[in-house]
């Protein structure tokens, strides 16, 4: 059948015209038949999307992906692609995708007539069946419908009442493909009208010209439930002729979301080889987009994209290795510290409340992080709340050490041996973290970790001081802070 280059060698080959529906359904059912995956690459959603998204194409129905920003919706649109059939024959030269046995623009219906067997046919990739649009208010019905074109008419000497003189647009060109319409409630409420007979009946009116083009389409749209009160709507009519309103979600544990952020973050090949993220930070960065979502100061409508989380681990990774380059290193472990790089990732990706806006997004940022380290702190380290006075205080040789006046100076780019040296100062630091049997490689990490979450408890107090971080005994920090 891919051989056939003419009408009549197709119809000798026993080829039958189906619907983009019935592809979809007919391919979606071989796949799972044959537990082959479906969505590749789309983690977090077996259960709940993907499931739904299956249903809506078995039942051939149009769909609308309801989800705040980063949720993977147009990834999971770009995805259906590949439950086309690789190649279709289409009628060339035909603007539209005229399939060769069911013809539907003048062009092709004149072609054939002309022709017959003869009529010349090309074959159609899937990769080029998909058409995607972002809805803005700009976007004309003669964008998506099509329009009287003045210098058709001129060229070929018609007048305006001649069908040839019609420019189709995205949707026509759609015919037999994918066409996606994402940020839907940004389109307006005049432009959205434009689609229900495209949607109802499958047919399309130009300036008057009354066309019956039973276009042959796949819709999919998104939309963001923000927009409903910031920037439209979509409209009720519209929104019944969508058969399936399909509900996206945010990853919903902390292993999903390191699992998509491993996958995503577009790290360099000699940033994975010289640069190691330990676990610890890797958890404690979705954790931070976690507390995000949950926060106060952030508007919860807008959401915390999944994109913080993997912008952060990119810029987690790029500031252990600048600080690797300017000591002359050849490999390093990223450090707490390191998360100062990440804070242009968080401000850049939340929407603030009037609190928020009052805190400031840098302080909104640090504030997060702070409560995700105490968290984190938690997680290997005893409460140093809730040590009875009876027991053994295992942070006692630690407070003795500062409120003697010592003092722990962290550069953000010391190198790893005067990192090191830092934290080895501290009395009782090693054999506190030598007591939680953390991996071999990873014990300064944890001792860096003990201090910050002591911090966070204000037995020792933490200040930011130019490109570093100042750990000292909290009371001497008061002093020094009313003598000022």
């Amino acid at each position: 059948m891919s051989q056939a280059k003419t009408l009549g060698a197709l119809k000798a080959s026993g080829y039958r015209p189906k619907s983009i529906k019935e592809e979809l359904r007919d391919n979606l059912i071989h796949k799972l038949k044959n537990k082959e995956t479906v969505f590749e690459g789309v983690i977090g959603f077996e259960d709940t999307v993907i499931p739904d998204i299956e249903r809506a194409i078995l039942s051939r129905h149009n769909i609308l992906m309801l989800g705040l920003r980063g949720q993977a919706k147009t990834r999971i649109a770009r995805l259906l692609v590949h439950l086309l059939d690789e190649f279709i024959p289409v009628v060339t030269g035909s603007e539209i995708n005229d399939d060769p046995l069911q013809p539907i623009s003048r062009y092709a219906r004149d072609l054939i007539a002309e022709k017959g067997d003869d009529t010349p046919i090309h074959w159609l990739h899937r990769d080029e069946r998909y058409v995607e649009k972002l809805a803005t208010p700009d976007v004309s019905v003669a964008d998506l419908i099509g329009d009287v074109d003045p210098i058709k008419a001129a060229t070929l000497k018609l007048p305006y009442s001649d069908e040839r003189v019609l420019h189709f647009g995205l949707i026509p060109h759609s015919h037999r493909s994918i066409f996606v319409i994402n940020e839907l409630p940004d389109l307006q409420a005049r432009i959205q009208v434009s689609l229900f007979n495209i949607l109802q009946e499958g047919d399309i009116q130009i300036r008057g010209f009354k066309l019956r083009m039973p276009l042959d389409i796949q819709f999919i749209f998104t939309a963001n439930p923000e927009d409903y009160t910031n920037r439209g709507s979509i409209i009720t009519p519209l929104k019944d002729r969508i058969e399936s309103q399909i509900l996206t979600h945010y990853p919903k544990t902390i292993d999903i979301a390191k699992t998509i952020t491993k996958q995503e973050a577009n790290l360099a090949a000699n940033q994975r080889q010289s640069v190691v993220i330990p676990d610890l930070l890797a958890t404690l960065l979705e954790e931070i987009s976690f507390a995000a979502r949950a926060s106060e100061y952030i508007d919860e409508k807008s959401g915390v994209s999944a994109r913080l989380s993997i912008s952060g681990m990119e810029n987690l990774a790029s500031t252990a290795e600048r600080r690797m380059f300017i000591n002359s290193e050849k490999s390093t472990i990223a450090r707490i510290t390191d998360f100062w790089g990440v804070i242009p990732a968080i401000t850049g990706k939340v929407e603030l409340v009037y609190e928020g806006e009052q805190e400031g997004p840098y302080q909104v940022a640090i504030n997060i992080m702070n409560k995700t380290i105490k968290e984190s702190f938690l997680k290997y380290f005893p409460n140093p709340e809730k040590v009875k006075r009876n027991e053994r205080d295992p942070y006692g040789t630690i407070r003795m050490w500062f409120s003697s006046g010592q003092t722990v100076d962290l550069l953000n780019d010391s190198s790893d041996k005067d990192y090191q040296n830092k934290l080895n100062q501290v009395a009782g630091l090693e054999k506190l973290v030598n007591s939680i049997k953390v991996p071999k490689a990873e014990k300064y990490l944890f001792m860096e970790l003990a201090l910050h979450g002591l911090a966070e408890f204000q037995i020792v107090s933490k200040e930011i001081v130019e490109q570093k971080l100042v750990f000292r005994d909290l009371l001497a920090s008061m002093f020094d802070e009313d003598e000022d």
